[in-house]
């Protein structure tokens, strides 16, 4: 029997249900789309990988007899493998996008899934109940999503958009220099190698910071375990990693969240502690994960930090999320004597 009330009018826990079995079909039919570009695109890959393939042999060729070569050939050469090598990134890049995206809309139809199973055949709950503080969440999200946003922005305008624009310079120089300095030429393009390799892998670590593929493929734990080791080399820090118990995969937000919160951590360290050494601990246990990330920085008194540093350092946020799972928080830190940022998150087993 319906719940609707007097005027016949869908109470909140119906319209709520109606407006997520609508999102669901949306939700399968763009999935059914993505997944016929993801094939779409795997196949332009592997058409431009061989072709790639194919002008890099002959572009070796070339290097190996690069004196008694005709220069239009090694002109043309090069402006083909240039190009190969600028198709094959743009389509291995959008391919990437196609596959996070797939994989998110797949997590996202299985949270869809889980709601409607739950909240099917309930008693009509006090929505007002739920909302309450709603809005400030939201608001904080947002925030948190656009300081990323503007964090990225300014590392790729920093990164590798200078030195796109740096490479259609070298390029012309190399070309022009064809017909009047060979060496000097060859210089030129062996610079402009080595400046692609460093972009190119620039942009494969803003790609892992956004959304690191193998957390969907492996998981938490090893993504943890890789992204520490990236975070040492980069940075410098003595990043010192320690997993205890059963490692295993979780409920994807789950890993979700306790990947975003041990970065979000280290990053502070990073940007405000001063530090040179930084201990992370992660334990699987049956029923908890238990995480707690220690520096040896400056530390702070907690008492006395503004409401603005705790927001820069993204605590509330964090603390927020976890505790809407059923975790909880912990700081401690005083001045000189580093900071200790603990957390639990229910495993959901």
């Amino acid at each position: 029997m319906s719940e609707a009330d007097a005027n016949g009018e869908l109470n909140p826990l119906e319209t709520f249900i109606e407006l997520t079995r609508t999102e669901l079909e949306q939700v399968r039919n763009e999935m059914t789309e993505i997944g016929m570009l993801v094939e779409q695109s795997q196949g332009e890959v592997d058409k431009l990988a061989k072709r790639n393939a194919s002008i890099t042999a002959h572009l070796h060729q070339i290097q190996a007899h690069f004196d008694s070569m005709p220069r239009d050939d090694i002109r043309s050469t090069y402006e083909a493998f240039q190009d190969a090598q600028q198709r094959l990134f743009t389509m291995r890049g959008q391919l990437e996008k196609l596959q996070s995206d797939e994989a998110h809309l797949n997590r996202y139809e299985k949270f869809l899934v889980k709601t409607l199973q739950i909240v099917e055949g309930r008693p009509a709950l006090d929505i007002a109940d739920l909302t309450g503080g709603g809005e400030k969440i939201i608001q904080e999200i947002i925030e948190a999503q656009e300081n990323e946003r503007r964090t990225i922005s300014r590392q790729i305008h920093d990164g590798p958009a200078q030195v796109l624009s740096n490479f259609i310079l070298h390029t012309e120089i190399a070309l022009r220099l064809f017909d009047t300095d060979q060496d000097q030429a060859r210089e030129e393009l062996t610079s402009l190698k080595a400046a692609a390799t460093s972009t190119f892998s620039q942009v494969r670590d803003f790609i892992f910071d956004l959304r690191p593929m193998m957390l969907d493929d492996l998981g938490m734990v090893p993504t943890v375990r890789r992204y520490s080791e990236a975070f040492k080399e980069k940075t410098g820090l003595d990043i010192n990693l320690v997993i205890t118990g059963t490692e295993r995969r979780l409920e994807p937000h789950r890993e979700v969240l306790i990947f975003r919160a041990i970065q979000s951590l280290i990053r502070n360290v990073r940007d405000h502690a001063q530090a040179t050494q930084v201990k992370i601990m992660l334990d699987m246990g049956e029923h908890l994960v238990r995480v707690s990330v220690e520096d040896d920085g400056r530390g702070f008194d907690p008492e006395l930090i503004s409401e603005e540093d705790t927001k820069k350092f993204s605590l509330p946020m964090l603390q927020e999320r976890i505790e809407m799972v059923g975790g909880s928080l912990e700081l401690e830190s005083a001045a000189g004597e580093g900071t200790r940022v603990a957390f639990s998150i229910p495993t959901g087993d």
